[in-house]
């Protein structure tokens, strides 16, 4: 199967807002095909999509020429009862990849409760004709019992039923190399996030920023999520060419998304410096 590559449309959140038509029709001019859409409130389904129902946001994907392959949703949708809105609504618009977006731990035995979770949800998903992930940041890379949350996970939650889309800024944020954790995840991770770090940001691991056994959580979170901290692909520090061609090699890999947390430039004029970068690299 070949890789193809897209954009989480968090990346134009703010010119979705102003502009939900003409902010997807220049996502679609820019050269994007796939888009993964993000659903932050399990108590407001249609809140990050133009206000548009299923139906109605099918068609102005068709209108476009975009397609919604993969979806963010929170940890509210782990409910069955939103669990099973969620799957009306991918049954309609036709997206087939459901995605924990973020999630903070305190200790090792939450992570295990969490796991339990994804587990149910991933079999309901699962039955429904859709495949859970859980999405990664830095946190992931914090250790209980001298493990990675991220291994604690992928140990305790079923190989077919919770896949991994991988943040590769995040893993070098949390101190660990991207392309072995990739390696590592195998055929865990058939989707992947991509963005950059800019070179004056100093250091890179967060960890050494906040110390190994820091209480994080969303508030820090927020602190730590600095505007300075990001730029489009291609303009920082990382080896996004190894990356892609890593993720190229796996068998089992289908969408790379460029997913811009924050940018200095307007932006649909940041994701379209990441789909020039990117899409050299899928012609190579």
């Amino acid at each position: 199967m070949s890789v193809e590559f897209g954009l989480q449309l968090y990346s134009v959140r703010d010119e979705l807002t102003k502009d939900f038509k003409g902010t997807l029709e220049r996502v679609a001019e820019i050269g994007y095909k796939n888009v993964e859409l993000f659903f932050h409130d399990a108590n407001n389904i249609g809140g990050t999509v133009g206000g548009l129902n299923p139906a109605e946001l099918k068609k102005e994907f068709g209108r476009v020429g975009l397609k919604a392959v993969s979806a963010h949703i929170d940890l509210g949708f782990l409910v069955q009862e939103n669990a099973e809105q969620i799957i009306a609504y991918a049954r309609e618009v036709g997206f087939t990849s459901v995605v924990i977006a973020i999630a903070f731990f305190s200790n090792k035995q939450e992570v295990l409760d969490l796991c339990a979770k994804l587990n149910q949800a991933g079999e309901l998903f699962k039955k429904n004709g859709l495949q859970l992930y859980y999405h990664n940041h830095f946190e992931e890379f914090q250790k209980f019992d001298n493990q990675y949350v991220l291994d604690i996970i992928l140990e305790n939650t079923a190989e077919d039923l919770v896949k991994v889309e991988f943040d590769t800024y995040w893993a070098l944020r949390g101190g660990v190399d991207p392309i072995e954790y990739l390696q590592k995840l195998g055929d865990r991770c058939d989707l992947l996030h991509q963005k950059d770090l800019p070179a004056d940001v100093k250091p890179v691991n967060l960890f050494e920023v906040i110390g190994y056994d820091a209480n994080i959580d969303m508030e820090l979170m927020v602190k730590l999520h600095k505007i300075d901290y990001f730029t489009e692909a291609g303009q920082g520090i990382m080896d996004i060419p190894a990356i892609v061609e890593a993720f190229k090699s796996k068998p089992e890999a289908r969408y790379l998304f460029i997913e811009q947390d924050w940018t200095k430039k307007n932006q649909l004029e940041s994701v379209e410096i990441s789909y020039k970068y990117i899409s050299i690299l899928f012609q190579s």
